[in-house]
Protein backbone atom coordinates (compact mmCIF):
# COMPACT_ATOMS: atom_id res chain seq x y z
CA UNK A 1 0.00 0.00 0.00
CA UNK A 2 0.84 3.41 -0.39
CA UNK A 3 -0.35 7.21 0.21
CA UNK A 4 -0.16 9.70 -2.96
CA UNK A 5 -0.10 13.15 -1.60
CA UNK A 6 -0.82 14.92 -4.97
CA UNK A 7 -0.35 18.49 -5.77
CA UNK A 8 -0.30 19.78 -2.65
CA UNK A 9 2.32 22.33 -3.54
CA UNK A 10 2.76 25.91 -2.09
CA UNK A 11 1.32 27.79 -5.30
CA UNK A 12 -1.89 26.12 -4.88
CA UNK A 13 -1.88 25.09 -1.20
CA UNK A 14 -3.55 28.09 0.66
CA UNK A 15 -6.36 29.78 2.34
CA UNK A 16 -7.92 29.69 -0.80
CA UNK A 17 -9.23 26.19 -0.86
CA UNK A 18 -12.61 25.10 0.19
CA UNK A 19 -12.52 24.10 3.81
CA UNK A 20 -8.47 24.67 4.23
CA UNK A 21 -8.12 23.81 7.89
CA UNK A 22 -9.98 21.29 7.61
CA UNK A 23 -8.37 20.23 4.36
CA UNK A 24 -4.83 20.32 6.22
CA UNK A 25 -5.88 18.26 9.58
CA UNK A 26 -7.09 15.19 7.18
CA UNK A 27 -3.97 15.53 4.93
CA UNK A 28 -1.57 15.78 7.89
CA UNK A 29 -3.42 12.69 9.71
CA UNK A 30 -3.00 10.77 6.98
CA UNK A 31 0.65 11.24 6.34
CA UNK A 32 1.28 10.70 10.08
CA UNK A 33 -0.81 7.97 10.35
CA UNK A 34 0.80 6.37 7.13
CA UNK A 35 3.87 6.72 8.15
CA UNK A 36 2.98 5.35 11.90
CA UNK A 37 1.87 2.44 10.18
CA UNK A 38 4.63 1.74 7.90
CA UNK A 39 2.44 2.98 4.73
CA UNK A 40 5.10 3.98 2.36
CA UNK A 41 4.01 8.28 1.58
CA UNK A 42 5.11 9.28 -1.76
CA UNK A 43 4.55 12.79 -3.38
CA UNK A 44 3.21 13.72 -6.91
CA UNK A 45 4.58 17.65 -8.07
CA UNK A 46 3.20 18.97 -11.35
CA UNK A 47 5.40 21.00 -13.46
CA UNK A 48 3.99 23.55 -15.52
CA UNK A 49 7.26 24.02 -17.31
CA UNK A 50 10.19 26.60 -17.20
CA UNK A 51 9.10 30.47 -16.97
CA UNK A 52 6.18 29.71 -15.57
CA UNK A 53 6.95 30.24 -12.21
CA UNK A 54 6.15 26.51 -11.47
CA UNK A 55 8.88 24.32 -12.04
CA UNK A 56 11.62 22.96 -10.57
CA UNK A 57 13.38 25.56 -8.34
CA UNK A 58 10.58 27.85 -8.41
CA UNK A 59 9.62 28.01 -4.56
CA UNK A 60 5.44 27.60 -5.91
CA UNK A 61 6.54 24.23 -6.92
CA UNK A 62 7.54 23.08 -3.40
CA UNK A 63 5.36 20.91 -1.33
CA UNK A 64 3.56 23.28 0.84
CA UNK A 65 5.29 23.14 4.65
CA UNK A 66 2.38 21.47 6.57
CA UNK A 67 2.96 18.33 4.49
CA UNK A 68 6.80 18.50 3.69
CA UNK A 69 8.31 14.51 2.50
CA UNK A 70 10.89 12.85 4.42
CA UNK A 71 13.92 12.68 2.94
CA UNK A 72 13.59 9.40 2.22
CA UNK A 73 10.14 9.70 0.77
CA UNK A 74 9.80 9.83 -3.04
CA UNK A 75 8.42 12.40 -5.42
CA UNK A 76 7.27 12.11 -8.92
CA UNK A 77 7.02 15.06 -11.28
CA UNK A 78 4.87 15.58 -14.03
CA UNK A 79 3.85 17.88 -16.54
CA UNK A 80 0.84 16.32 -17.96
CA UNK A 81 -3.23 15.65 -16.08
CA UNK A 82 -2.15 12.17 -14.62
CA UNK A 83 0.08 11.19 -12.20
CA UNK A 84 0.05 7.39 -14.05
CA UNK A 85 1.11 8.79 -16.96
CA UNK A 86 4.22 6.40 -18.19
CA UNK A 87 6.58 9.71 -17.83
CA UNK A 88 6.48 10.19 -14.14
CA UNK A 89 7.57 6.90 -13.59
CA UNK A 90 5.02 6.24 -10.96
CA UNK A 91 3.45 3.15 -12.96
CA UNK A 92 6.52 1.33 -13.35
CA UNK A 93 7.75 2.28 -9.20
CA UNK A 94 4.55 0.71 -8.12
CA UNK A 95 4.68 -2.33 -10.25
CA UNK A 96 8.26 -3.44 -9.71
CA UNK A 97 7.53 -2.94 -5.45
CA UNK A 98 4.01 -4.98 -6.38
CA UNK A 99 1.99 -2.33 -4.48
CA UNK A 100 -1.71 -2.85 -5.68
CA UNK A 101 -3.28 -0.38 -3.26
CA UNK A 102 -3.04 3.02 -3.98
CA UNK A 103 -5.32 5.88 -1.49
CA UNK A 104 -4.40 9.07 -2.99
CA UNK A 105 -5.28 12.71 -1.38
CA UNK A 106 -4.06 16.29 -2.31
CA UNK A 107 -5.61 18.71 -4.56
CA UNK A 108 -7.39 17.45 -7.96
CA UNK A 109 -6.86 14.06 -7.58
CA UNK A 110 -9.99 13.01 -9.46
CA UNK A 111 -7.86 14.41 -12.41
CA UNK A 112 -4.53 13.08 -11.94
Amino acid sequence: MILLVIDTQKGITDDGLYKFEEFKRNVSALIEESRKHGVEVAYVQHDNGEGSGFTHGDEDFEIYDGFAPLEKEKRFYKSVNSAFNPATGLTSYLKSKDIKEVIAVGIQTDYC
